[in-house]
Order: structure tokens, then C-alpha cells, then sequence
């Protein structure tokens, strides 16, 4: 029988577990870095799983750790398809006013990239 310290390190290490594996499985937003001039995060785009509508008010650059393919549905229903090779690095400008997308695998693969926006480039 486990002692109680051993039973609750077991009890953790299978919740801990249990939570990291569901966040692989989900499109998602990793922060990395923030300071008052930049903000830097990763996202994981898996197949199937759009990252939600959103816009970026900031210009940033984006450097693929994958090769992508990646389309962005605009919410007037404009669709762009970007291809990002890995270990490359991508200027991106801001968004229009007033408009909002999805990023949006249609592959096999996940996407990882990572994000740098500046914050004072407007």
C-alpha cells in the first residue's frame, strides 16, 4: 500500500499527465515573452482545429518551426493560403480596421510558428 505522500505524488503526476496530453491535442496559443516593447508567443495549429477569429493590431514577425501550408479566412469570407518553410522567418503587417480571421490547417500536420509583435510599431 502507498504511503500518503507517495499516493498524493501519484495522484499528481497522473493529473499533471492527463493535462498535458489534452493540451496537445488542441489548437493553441503558447505565451513565451512579454515586455513594453514586444510580445512573443507559439502557435500549434493542428489539422482541423482553426485557431478562432482574431486580428493582430500590431505588425510581427513570424519565424515557422514546420513547413506549413496555412489558410487565413478573413470574416468577409476571403480566403488567403500562405506556405511557410521551417526555419524561415516572415514579415507580417497588421490588420486592417475593422476585420478578423482564422488561421486554418487543412493538412495532415500540425503548425508550429512563433510570433514576435511589436508593440509600438504604430
Amino acid at each position: 500500500m502507498l504511503t500518503k505522500p507517495f499516493y498524493w505524488l501519484a495522484v499528481l503526476v497522473v493529473v499533471a499527465t492527463v493535462l498535458l496530453v489534452g493540451q496537445e491535442s488542441q489548437t493553441r496559443r503558447a505565451p513565451q515573452f512579454e515586455n513594453e516593447h514586444v510580445k512573443v508567443w507559439k502557435s500549434i495549429i493542428l489539422p482541423d482545429q482553426p485557431l478562432r477569429m482574431h486580428r493582430h493590431e500590431h505588425a510581427r514577425a513570424l519565424i515557422a518551426l514546420t513547413d506549413a501550408t496555412l489558410d487565413i479566412v478573413q470574416d468577409s469570407g476571403k480566403t488567403e493560403t500562405v506556405h511557410w518553410e521551417a526555419g524561415k522567418a516572415y514579415w507580417l503587417t497588421h490588420d486592417e480596421p475593422d476585420t478578423m480571421h482564422a488561421d486554418v490547417n487543412n493538412t495532415d500536420q500540425p503548425i508550429e510558428v512563433i510570433v514576435v509583435e511589436l508593440k509600438n510599431d504604430r
